[in-house]
């Protein structure tokens, strides 16, 4: 697992430093601070190669540069094994316009999902993406790392000449369904996991044509109301849940077959990065996509690590994670913009109960849960009780002005009442 990241001189502040949690890794902050950029650099850590130079497709994951050439530029990072930890350094050479440091592959041992904002993915795996060191340089024996534009999640991968590495979602999906096999199996279970609800499991359909120009079986997905809709139909919110069900078992079986030939054990630990983890999700999704993706791999293969990093704009996903957050093997880090300088830091994690809470926490900074027409008119309300001598056709008029804006379950207006009463200012 990745432990600790430090960057001198390259991303949005001078320097940035983080103490991951060996299982959960929440990142908040406003947006343009720096929390995707987080991940990229996560990601290249992990595997010491940047998404965008594998697939130029890619609109994000791009080779992170210098603040500024006048000082020098440095990523350091750790991982921890069952045995020791390893420390890696790096500077960036202007000439070469790369990254450098100690050769060889990374020490970490397990598979690697990056799942970006845009429905991008890439996958890292020890047994397919591994090269050798020969006379202190790295010598590329096999690809990279495995990387999907958002269309080649669906279509497949292409390799060089004639070759795919990936046959995509629609092709391995209904094929796995024909050969009712494990893959299939473990496809369900996924599915299953990540479902939104135990009303709302996510389950094939039977295979369908959506067209007489289209020669492809495409997958479906059972919905609640007993219809099978195509995946390439389904929600936004269905098809990037199915797309990370995919590619996790994806990434297993191909996995399994990778150590099968080398004679090699299959790994114990799986890191997923996760790019605005509620993207497309309804609210109760977001309640329940955490939870799932630390217990999803025990589908696959039972005892398996998981450690998850993700950044959310999202207080449901806040809110969710309370029951399960541990501080001895999670953190919690917020990005803020203060002095005109972006911070990060590090937080106690504490509970607040629910959604609208979380939204006037430090993870979102907002004064309240209402609209800023309604926040607004609060204020002023506010500042009216504080007035020693208010009028009363003020009083009069604001308690209408709130009636009209506020639910009547509004703590603000129980409160108002409460006060008015007690200074005799209402009728």
């Amino acid at each position: 697992m990745i432990k600790y990241l430090n960057m001198v001189n390259v991303g949005p502040s001078p320097e940035m430093e983080l103490e991951f949690g060996k299982r959960l890794n929440l990142i908040t902050g406003d947006n343009g601070l720096g929390k995707s950029f987080l991940l990229d650099i996560a990601w290249w850590a992990l595997t010491r190669r940047w998404p965008a130079e594998i697939n130029t497709a890619l609109t994000a994951g791009k080779k992170a540069l210098p603040n500024t050439y006048e000082e020098e530029a440095k990523i350091s990072f750790s991982f921890t094994s069952k045995t020791k930890e390893e420390r890696y350094d790096s500077s960036y050479l202007r000439k070469e316009q790369a990254w450098t440091g100690r050769p060889g592959r990374p020490a970490n041992p397990g598979l690697v999902l990056y799942a970006m904002s845009d429905g991008s993915f890439s996958v890292w795996d020890p047994h397919r993406n591994y090269w050798r060191t020969q006379d202190g340089i790295d010598i590329q024996d096999r690809l990279p790392a495995y990387v999907f534009n958002p269309g080649q999640v669906w279509d497949g991968l292409p390799g060089k000449g004639n070759t795919w590495l990936c046959n995509g979602l629609i092709l391995d999906w209904a094929g796995w369904q024909k050969e009712r096999g494990e893959p299939f199996s473990h496809l369900k279970e996924v599915l299953e996991v990540l479902s939104p609800s135990e009303r709302e499991l996510l389950a094939p359909g039977e295979l369908t044509r959506i067209s007489i120009d289209e020669s492809r079986d495409i997958p479906t997905i059972r919905m609640p109301y007993q219809q099978d809709v195509p995946v390439v139909h389904a929600s936004s919110g269905i098809r990037r849940i199915i797309a990370l069900a995919y590619l996790l078992v994806w990434a297993w079986e191909e996995h399994k077959q990778a150590a099968k030939q080398l004679g090699e054990t299959a790994t114990s630990q799986i890191i997923f990065l996760i790019d605005e983890i509620e993207s497309h999700l309804h609210p109760s999704w977001q309640r329940r996509i955490v939870p799932a993706l630390l217990h999803v791999m025990t589908k696959l293969n039972a005892g398996t690590n998981v450690q998850l990093i993700t950044a959310t704009h999202s207080p449901l996903i806040m809110t969710s994670v309370e029951p399960l957050f541990d501080s001895e093997q999670d953190a919690w880090f917020d990005l803020d913009f203060e002095k005109r300088k972006v911070v990060l830091r590090r937080r106690e994690f504490e509970k607040h109960g629910d959604a609208a809470t979380w939204l006037i926490s430090e993870a979102f900074d907002l004064k309240s849960g209402r609209s800023i027409e309604y926040e607004n008119l609060v204020e002023e309300a506010a500042a009216l009780l504080e007035n020693p001598n208010p009028l009363k056709k003020e009083i009069t008029s604001m308690n209408q002005k709130l009636i009209q804006a506020l639910s009547p379950k509004d703590d603000f207006l129980f409160r108002w009442r409460t006060i008015c009463n007690k200074k005799g200012l209402m009728e």
